[in-house]
């Protein structure tokens, strides 16, 4: 399979993007990182009007989680802010992700409540070296 990784999106090394629609962020998961998953069976998600926290490091419990049949991974928030939607669909058929991770695949919309948080994202020609670097490792 082709991985895509679209080039007006923003990403953390955890393998979330970020997708901005003005204040608001699309927040998801990476083609590279559902790849890796495998199978999705449950992914858990904050509630409309939860506030979230950048996170900052790999300790950091994240915003959320998600199961696949290989392993439970934290989900990293790449900014702060509130919680405007979740992705219902996405709860209810947690495989449809793999589907379309860069379009109905999202999994939060967040008012971000500091852009300067998106300066430490990674574009998507860096993502791409560093997957390309983890990889000759």
């Amino acid at each position: 399979m082709e991985l895509d990784y679209p080039n007006e999106l923003k990403y953390l090394d955890s393998h979330e993007y970020v997708r901005l629609d003005g204040e608001i962020a699309i927040v998801g998961l990476s083609a590279f990182a559902i790849d890796q998953l495998g199978d999705v069976v449950h992914i858990e998600l904050p509630e409309a009007g939860d506030k979230i926290a950048k996170s900052d490091d790999d300790d950091d419990e994240g915003f959320g989680s998600i199961e696949s049949v290989k392993a439970v991974e934290s989900l990293k928030s790449p900014v702060s802010g509130t919680v405007l939607e979740r992705n219902e669909t996405i709860l209810d058929e947690p495989e449809a992700i793999a589907d379309d991770p860069y379009g109905e695949g999202w999994l939060i919309k967040v008012k971000i409540e500091n852009p300067e948080d998106l300066d430490d994202l990674l574009s998507a020609t860096e993502y791409r070296s560093q997957l390309q670097a983890d990889e000759e490792e």
